[in-house]
């Protein structure tokens, strides 16, 4: 049983109830550059990333406790050596030896790691292709204009002196020429012009994937919550459901975040729709607020918030809760255990028409010469630094496109190894 369990084509991982890893099937440890005794009596989250160690404690364990199994769990390893390794994981909890043991099927996951390739290599290609369409564009310009410059002249030259045919010939020769170029990059410009629309479909297909990739464990927490908060497995205390209360918030965000991913195409088009209000700062960050405080609680990051209840701005109470969420989370990514966060709020300078709501924090920063390329789609600071924490690069780009839809703005400054403050800008109201 043994050596059938080590030649299997999938990981296999055993432990305790206290996290203590038991049994590890050679599957895994190749899979991670691991040995064995490397892993067997050391925690289990020694195998994952960051972001999994969070989900582990707040959200798998815990579901494994209760119910007896878990299906399907997404998860980001971190390998010995290499970038981290995403798999799936069905698990079950039994009783062995008089003791309680969780054993751990994981298979690799590569599709979407592909896509995400395929979409950078779409967009690198994309970019390049309209570099080289602009180029092309001047030079046609500067091809026409100079085409009637000689028209002009052979024109007088031909009033002028009749003896001057032959050259007059020749330069009508050369229009030929020149028209034939032209002709010949109006067909490469279409070619390039069919090689970024390739690249858009490459897009949409990719964003749809994720969309059904993500919706389906979203909709089965939003399902366990009803059923908790329902007292279908006995009675919830007034703590335990406003936790329930957290995470339904929570799932209901993030399903609006896949929403606004897939309509990144529409955002940029300026066809998205605003329903702005009045709402008021500090409500905002409040709002906010919990589905923050379980990653700064686990980095030990103080989080301090200094809005005035006072300050009212007209906006899109949901796209702001959104562009708001993006700024924490990034500074809570970024920001090393210890260290600090702050939000506060007040008028801009001049005519104090705008509201300034500021998030501060004591991160890895920003070097000057990335400011800009930071909300641009798909780009992030530093992969090597940031690869543990996961994202696609399209949370800054999304937020400052919907604060620009309600007559806002972001922008950002930083001091590498001491931190950064993104400002959030939105008409006051009432002004």
């Amino acid at each position: 049983m043994e050596e059938l369990l080590n030649t299997a084509p999938c990981g296999f991982l055993a432990f305790g109830d206290d996290g203590t890893v038991e049994q590890v099937n050679a599957t895994l440890l190749d899979m991670l550059g691991y040995a064995r005794e490397e892993l067997v009596g050391r925690h289990v989250e020694r195998v994952l990333t960051v972001g999994s160690r969070i989900f582990y404690q707040t959200h798998w364990f815990p579901l494994l406790r209760l119910h007896g199994h878990a299906e399907e769990i997404f998860l980001l390893l971190r390998p010995r050596d290499g970038e981290d390794v995403g798999v799936l994981v069905n698990a079950v909890r039994r009783e062995r030896g008089g003791a309680t043991v969780y054993d751990c099927v994981l298979m690799q996951v590569r599709e979407r790691r592909k896509y995400e390739d395929e979409l950078l290599r779409a967009r690198r290609t994309a970019e390049s292709a309209r570099a080289e369409l602009e180029g092309q564009k001047r030079e046609l310009e500067l091809a026409n204009a100079l085409l009637e410059a000689q028209a002009l002249e052979l024109e007088l030259q031909q009033q002028q002196m009749q003896e001057q045919a032959a050259e007059l010939e020749l330069a009508g020769e050369e229009l030929r020429v020149m028209n034939e170029d032209l002709l010949a990059r109006t067909e490469e410009a279409e070619q390039l012009r069919g090689v970024a629309e390739e690249a858009n479909q490459a897009k949409s297909t990719f964003l749809a994937v994720m969309s059904h990739e993500l919706r389906t464990p979203l909709n089965a927490i939003s399902g366990y919550v009803q059923i908790l908060e329902m007292g279908i497995h006995g009675p919830v205390t007034a703590a335990q459901r406003d936790t329930l209360g957290r995470i339904d918030r929570s799932q209901r965000h993030l399903l609006r975040l896949i929403n606004d991913v897939l309509n990144l195409a529409r955002i940029e088009a300026g066809r998205v729709d605003y329903l702005v209000e009045a709402v008021a700062a500090a409500e905002l960050v409040a709002s906010v607020t919990p589905m923050i405080e379980p990653q700064m609680g686990s980095k030990g990051v103080v989080f301090t918030v200094e809005v005035p209840p006072e300050l009212v701005v007209r906006a899109d109470r949901e796209k702001a809760q959104q562009i708001l969420l993006n700024l924490l989370g990034n500074a809570v990514k970024f920001t090393p255990a210890g260290g600090r966060v702050l939000v506060d709020a007040g008028r801009s300078a001049g005519e104090g028409r705008e509201l300034l709501l500021r998030v501060h924090d004591t991160g890895i920063g920003i070097p000057p010469g990335k400011l800009d390329a930071v909300f641009e789609p798909f780009v992030q600071v530093d992969a090597s630094r940031t690869r543990a924490a996961e994202g696609s690069g399209l949370g800054l780009a999304i937020s400052r496109n919907l604060a620009r839809g309600m007559g806002g703005d972001i922008t950002a400054r930083s001091v590498p190894g001491e931190g950064s403050t993104f400002t959030l800008a939105l008409p006051l109201a009432g002004d």
